[in-house]
Parts: C-alpha cells; structure tokens; sequence
C-alpha cells in the first residue's frame, strides 16, 4: 500500500512543480496574464505563487511535513480559482466556460489536497516519507 500511496503523492505533485517551473521560466508572460486579471502586484505574485507551488509539491512528494504541504496547496488553489478565472465576470460565452473549467479544476484539486491533508494529518503510519506530520487530528 506504501507504493501506492508514493505513486500517487508523485503524479498529484508533478502537476504542481511544473508548474512552479512554469512561473519561474516563463514569469513575463504569466505576470502579464495575472496583470489583466486584476492581480496586484502581478510580477511577485506569479513568483510567489511559483514558490508556494514549488514548495507544497515538494513537501507532498518527499513527505517532508506533507499534511503542510498539502495545506498550503489547497489554499493557494482556492485562492488562485477566486483570483485567476472569475467565470462570473465574463461575458462571451466561450470565455466564460473556459473560466468555469478552470475554476471548477482548482476548486477540485483543492478539495483533493484538502483530503491528503487529512490523510496525512490522521494516519498514524505513513510509510515512505522523510517526516511525520506537522498537526495531528
């Protein structure tokens, strides 16, 4: 079960480092983009956020205080669906449910987090990682 459990922390974080990768190589365009969407700061949010990505994926796929990690990414989804794709705000139909598809995939990898932060958090024997939990619930 330790196995997979593993493979899945991995496929659940690559999502995540590349896109911290992303905001790193790419932070012109990704500002940009966050600019036009009303984001302060566009510039150090989008590194922020990089480095927050960075580091939640990291800490869910070594098991450094994942239930931290997968904390801190929940939020930062959910903050990023408010912020990002405001289905809400848009007026041409196509763009509106290209918004919505976002919005409802963070809203939903989200809850995901959300659910090894309580997987992490809870169970007693982890297996395979390099830390146990930061909080016990």
């Amino acid at each position: 079960m330790d196995v997979v459990v593993l493979i899945g922390r991995v496929l659940f974080s690559v999502l995540f480092l590349s896109s911290a990768l992303g905001h790193v190589m790419q932070t012109e365009a990704m500002a940009g983009y966050a600019a036009s969407k009303g984001v302060p700061m566009a510039k150090l949010s989008v590194l922020g956020s990089g480095a927050l990505f960075g580091l939640g994926g990291l800490s869910v796929l070594l098991g450094v205080w994942a239930d931290l990690g997968s904390l801190l990414l929940a939020v930062l989804l959910l903050v990023t669906a408010v912020l990002m794709h405001p289905f809400w705000k848009e007026t041409d139909p196509q763009a509106k449910q290209g918004e919505m598809v976002n919005f409802n995939k963070n809203v939903a990898l989200a809850g995901a987090a959300l659910m090894l932060f309580a997987f992490f958090a809870h169970v007693d024997d982890l297996g395979l990682t390099i830390t146990g939990p930061l909080f016990d619930l």
